[in-house]
């Protein structure tokens, strides 16, 4: 079984959605998993502790002290146990309490203490969901390095229909065995990820390039091998080299046209698309056979545009195909970014931006801000890159189970 052995520590926090712990305890037992329940006090008017400790087969937690044995609840024990804490539903108020520290009840002390990683799924009402506090603290958890998932949309408990219904319990156990069994959501899917830089000939000793090394693809490449995805990486001309793996196939490029051939080649293929190569725009009209010799004081060269492999490919982007798309820019960038999530049909747009001292090229560690369609933007802390790569990792992890939970193909 997915989940045989593991231990999932459930929060259950006050809302209508408190029903749905019920199934999600019963799909964890069916998976094998050792389950612990701990309850706010506003999540017994909506379903008694008796129903999830008969499911779950353990005591529900609910206050430091267990008023018939007068037994201390030991939250830091609680927090080391798990192999996982998921918190489902999420209430707008708890989820206020995990962003700012606060540490007022036995749920919100055994977050601050735990140490596994932590699942969160949220549900509130529509205008509760978009409020700019509640996004914002959402986003906080995510830089925590919080797994969130988005609530999903349907009629609501007001009567109102739009976002922010608990995502159903399947979708959660996906999710969950997702985190702790990450190798099977990439076992045997093809990746195919561009990296570093192309460069364009003006003439056989000079060239037109940028300063990209590659390091963000070749960690991409790297961590997703490690987690069973055969990859075709395809890489400009750098120093660096991924480490060897029997999963990762290097197709080496120089230049733009041939980065396009390559990718173009074996795009159809792959189920993950990562457009992390740092592409030439231009590229010389007319190369020099010869080295150009220095003449006059000024020397024009005609350009012309180079292929957009992102663009290209994602007018011919297969349904359940997934597109990552890199972007880097000298300013905040957001709004280029956009456009380039649209533009290209990429799921998400990872923005790199020059003002952020620790981002750009040639660094082993990198800050930027997540672009989805349709979802608030998520700026991550400063990580190393291959931090990062298992945090875009997860992203697409993320989507690859929903559109298994939703049979996309």
């Amino acid at each position: 079984m997915p989940l045989s052995g593991k231990r999932i520590l459930l929060g259950v926090t006050g809302g209508i959605a408190a029903y749905k712990a019920a199934h999600l305890i019963r799909l964890l037992v069916k998976s094998r998993a050792e389950v612990k329940v701990i309850m706010t006090t506003s999540a017994l008017d909506f379903i008694t502790p008796l129903t999830l400790a008969t499911l779950s087969k353990k005591p529900v937690h609910i206050d430091f002290f267990d008023k018939k044995t007068g037994e201390w609840i030991n939250h830091v024990a609680l927090g080391n146990w798990a192999d996982l804490m998921v918190v489902a539903p999420l209430s707008a108020n708890t989820l206020a309490k995990f962003a700012t520290g606060q540490s007022d009840s036995l749920l919100t002390c055994t977050y601050l203490s735990c140490t596994s990683p932590v699942l969160v799924a949220p549900a509130m009402d529509l205008d509760m969901y978009q409020h700019p506090s509640v996004l914002g603290n959402l986003q906080t958890l995510e830089g925590y390095g919080n797994h969130v998932m988005e609530a999903t949309s349907g009629e609501l408990a007001s009567g109102l229909i739009g976002q922010g219904r608990m995502p159903e319990p399947e979708s959660i156990l996906e999710a969950i065995i997702g985190i702790l069994n990450p190798d099977t959501v990439f076992t045997g899917k093809k990746f195919l990820i561009t990296a570093g830089p192309t460069q364009e000939a003006i003439d056989p000793v000079r060239y037109i390039s940028n300063h990209s090394s590659g390091r963000m693809g070749i960690s991409l490449a790297e961590r997703a091998a490690e987690k069973g995805a055969k990859v075709t990486l395809v890489l400009g001309p750098t120093a660096l080299k991924p480490k060897p793996h029997p999963n990762i196939e290097t197709i080496s490029v120089v230049t733009a046209l041939e980065m396009f051939n390559a990718t173009k080649t074996h795009h159809t293929e792959s189920q993950v698309v990562i457009f992390c190569a740092a592409v030439a725009d231009y590229r010389s009209e007319k190369p020099s056979d010869q080295k150009i010799k220095k003449k006059e004081n000024a020397l024009n060269i005609s350009l012309i545009k180079n292929p957009d492999i992102a663009k290209t490919l994602g007018e011919n982007k297969k349904q359940g195909q997934v597109h990552v798309g890199f972007a880097l820019e000298t300013d905040e960038g957001l709004g280029s970014a956009e456009r380039k999530l649209n533009e290209k049909n990429f799921d998400f747009v990872v923005l790199n931006s020059l003002l952020d001292p620790e981002a750009g090229f040639q660094k082993n560690t990198n800050q930027v801000t997540i672009l989805s369609k349709g979802k608030k933007k998520i700026k991550t802390p400063v990580l190393t890159k291959d931090k990062l790569a298992t945090q875009i990792l997860d992203r697409i992890a993320s989507i690859l189970e929903n559109q298994k939970y939703n049979n996309v193909v």
